[in-house]
């Protein structure tokens, strides 16, 4: 996988495509601009924050500590300009219960510290510094700059705008597809946390004895999980994630009346994001066991209950 050239095209597409959706659905007015602008500042902010922290201290995983809980600052700041509208609320008390769930996924790994700065980073940006792509340095500094820091909160963003354009037809109420997007959203909230305690218990199980230095049998000598949620989808948690937020795009769709409309850029770039991660999460696990491409043939990346490799 050349990450460069995957890199690159994520980039192109952050800016095609919002630009291209823009044009599909009903101009913003100027309150409503401002409630754009609100939380677009804080976007350049957390974009700074984030470069600067990863290159003072090394560490960056600084996007994936606030990947859970920008998302609800942006809700709550559109929620608020709206007036609390039970579509807005309902809307922000979903990005919450997500929010929160994943930010304690990430913490009893490790990730957040009394040292904010610091905390566990994801192995994967290790490995991704030591390619030759990135050599020297200042390559990497520019790869922080414009994926890691800046495509990636940006695509934070765009994902949580169904919101904004929810504000624009505040006054529609609520109806049937809001109540099923809500309840597919839960849904798949909860499939989630199944996966994710799932590989939680697997993993903590196989490093504990590896540790203990025990002899590993079974499917911890074979170094994956593929049992549970696992033997339906490679990437179960993966899966959730993007039906997540495509549920929370048809909250824009109940409001607006348009099933097609600017703000579905945000969950297209987070399923085009996700194949490229995965694809270089497969590419490592690969690597390291013997018996992965196996699975990789008889289990499908994403969409559980099928076979084969796509």
């Amino acid at each position: 996988m050349n990450v460069v050239k995957i890199a690159s095209l994520l980039v192109i597409t952050l800016l095609v495509v919002p630009i291209t959706t823009y044009y599909f659905g009903t101009p913003l007015t100027e309150y409503q601009l401002g409630a754009l602008r609100s939380v677009i500042y804080v976007n350049i902010g957390v974009i700074a924050y984030c470069f600067i922290v990863g290159e003072l201290t090394g560490n960056n995983s600084q996007v994936d500590k606030l990947w859970s809980l920008i998302p609800i600052v942006y809700a709550w700041i559109i929620a608020d300009y709206g007036g609390y509208s039970p579509r807005l609320t309902l809307m922000t008390v979903l990005v919450a219960l997500w929010g929160f769930r994943l930010t304690y996924n990430f913490s009893r790994h490790g990730a957040f510290s009394i040292r904010f700065w610091e905390g566990k980073e994801d192995y994967r940006w290790q490995i991704l510094r030591d390619k030759k792509e990135f050599q020297p340095r200042w390559k990497w500094t520019l790869f922080n700059l414009l994926f890691i820091s800046a495509y990636q909160n940006i695509l934070i963003l765009l994902f949580t705008l169904p919101i904004l354009v929810a504000f624009q037809f505040n006054q529609t109420p609520l109806g049937f597809l809001d109540f099923v997007a809500a309840g597919f959203m839960l849904l798949f909230i909860g499939f989630e946390t199944i996966a994710d305690n799932q590989q939680w218990r697997f993993q903590s199980k196989k490093h504990e004895m590896i540790q203990d230095q025990v002899p590993l049998t079974g499917d911890y000598r074979k170094g994956f999980l593929d049992k549970g949620l696992w033997s339906l989808s490679r990437h179960p948690n993966y899966f959730a994630e993007q039906c997540i937020w495509i549920c929370f795009y048809l909250f824009s769709v109940a409001a607006s009346g348009q099933w097609l409309n600017w703000s579905i850029s945000g969950c297209l770039l987070l399923m085009v994001l996700f194949q490229g991660s995965s694809e270089f999460s497969e590419e490592i696990s690969s690597g390291k066991y013997p018996e992965y491409r196996n699975y990789q043939k008889n289990v499908r990346r994403f969409i559980p209950l099928s076979k084969g490799k796509p």
